[in-house]
């Protein structure tokens, strides 16, 4: 794997407070999952203006470094303050229990 691209993963996640690699974008998510994260992102307070994101549908090799990056298989992946949180059933459930949003308002 490409260390230029993991770099690029990384650089990517530490762009804005949250960042989402994703089937899609926020305004035209292409799967249910990256839909349903970013419905919890939004339902979390997270501002559109402070989310990156990336469509992994895109760039195949880029979805190679992020999977080498996270060790994580599926997308969508959320990162907030450029820390892997998880996918969509992570911060779904860290959404139910108040913990997404205290993450997001945390700088």
């Amino acid at each position: 794997m490409s260390q230029d691209l993991v770099k690029q993963v990384e650089a990517i996640s530490k762009s804005k407070p949250v960042a989402i690699f994703m089937k899609g974008t926020p305004q035209f998510p292409m799967c249910g999952f990256s839909a349903k994260a970013c419905q919890v992102l939004e339902a979390a307070g997270v501002k559109k203006e402070d989310i990156a994101s990336f469509d992994v549908l895109s760039d195949d090799p880029m979805w190679g470094a992020l999977e080498s990056f996270t060790e994580w298989p599926t997308v969508p992946q959320i990162f907030v303050h450029g820390k892997f949180v998880g996918g969509c059933d992570i911060v779904t459930e860290l959404y139910e229990t108040g913990e997404l949003q205290k993450l997001v308002q945390s700088s």
